[in-house]
């Protein structure tokens, strides 16, 4: 059983025009870190919010969303309150944001065992501290206030917070956005060592492809709240079938490029606003025809292997470009 499961994921909001998640089909399995790339605004945050049903007002929703076998989509409240305290935890991206400066970094960690698990005092601080430990901070953190400690330490206190209910699966959002190169690295060699020790799945949420290529065993590409491609990382990174894959690529800085201003991608993602017809990346797409303005293209499998999935009707020529390139 995977430990997520997200099949046919759609989510309307009010005064748009097409949906924001649009057939979103997604699996993370135990012991497995699998990456969410794509540009702001692709829908990569909703997506991991919806598996804890933290929804926006007015947000109509269908298909199915499964942790451990569970519908978060049709669960009662009793359930769901039991899956964000234990099942399943989320790490956001500014630790600063995410913890009240006016508690103590203890306080923030035991209060969901206390209220919600109903666990004592002493047994929830014994549990805060080990989960700090394995982070590589020390008990001495738990009396401190976040206005004391660096982003790299808050952001580790975040983690710990996230493995308190001894999840399953752990939601990753952009969780290094904020920190410096080398906490960066850090906190990714933390992460996976976590996901091994603990054996939860995690779903790695980043526009940093870099970063996605060195965490994660298999790659899910968003573009305008679709899944445009997936693949094991190694196959997806070196032989890229969708151009927005492609074009995300080689505007990666890279020490080995040419000199000169670095490859970007024209123009703009389509309007929610705007209904779609055919292809969402036509508009930004060199190897856009006719059909891909009147045909959405499906997400099927292509020659590399039954892993390896893309959604564009040109994906061989994509394939020969990229490795001409």
């Amino acid at each position: 059983m995977n430990t997520l499961e997200i099949q046919g994921l759609r989510l309307h909001l009010p005064d748009t025009a097409r949906p924001v998640l649009d057939g979103v089909d997604l699996t993370v399995g135990a012991r497995e870190t699998v990456a969410l790339v794509g540009e702001s605004g692709s829908g990569k945050t909703l997506t991991s919010r919806s598996v804890l049903r933290l929804l926006p007002t007015g947000a109509r929703k269908a298909g199915t969303v499964r942790v451990v076998g569970d519908d978060v989509l049709t669960m009662s409240p009793g359930r769901l309150r039991v899956l964000r305290t234990s099942t399943a935890a989320m790490i956001f991206q500014d630790p600063r944001a995410a913890i009240n400066p006016m508690r103590r970094v203890g306080d923030f960690l035991t209060e969901s065992l206390r209220l919600n698990a109903g666990t004592g005092k002493e047994a929830a601080n014994e549990r805060a501290a080990n989960m700090l430990e394995a982070v590589g901070l020390t008990a001495a953190a738990l009396r401190r206030y976040p206005g004391q400690l660096s982003g790299g330490m808050l952001q580790r206190v975040m983690i710990a917070a996230a493995l308190m209910g001894d999840p399953a699966l752990i939601l990753a959002d952009e969780p290094t956005t904020a920190l410096d190169v080398t906490t960066q690295a850090e906190v990714v060699a933390l992460l996976g060592d976590l996901r091994d020790r603990f054996g939860t799945g995690l779903l790695f949420l980043t526009h940093d492809l870099g970063l996605a290529a060195a965490i994660s065993d298999r790659v899910y590409v968003m573009y305008a709240g679709r899944i445009v491609e997936t693949g094991p990382a190694d196959e997806l990174f070196l032989r890229p079938r969708h151009p927005y894959t492609a074009a995300l690529l080689n505007s990666t800085p890279r020490l080995d490029a040419p000199q000169g201003r670095l490859a970007a991608i024209e123009g703009r993602p389509p309007s929610l606003r705007e209904e779609l017809t055919g292809c969402p990346f036509a508009a930004r797409c060199a190897f856009a025809t006719g059909i891909c303005t009147q045909e959405a293209p499906e997400l099927l499998p292509i020659a590399d292997g039954p892993a390896h999935l893309a959604s564009c009707h040109h994906s061989d020529q994509v394939a020969g470009a990229a490795a001409h390139g």
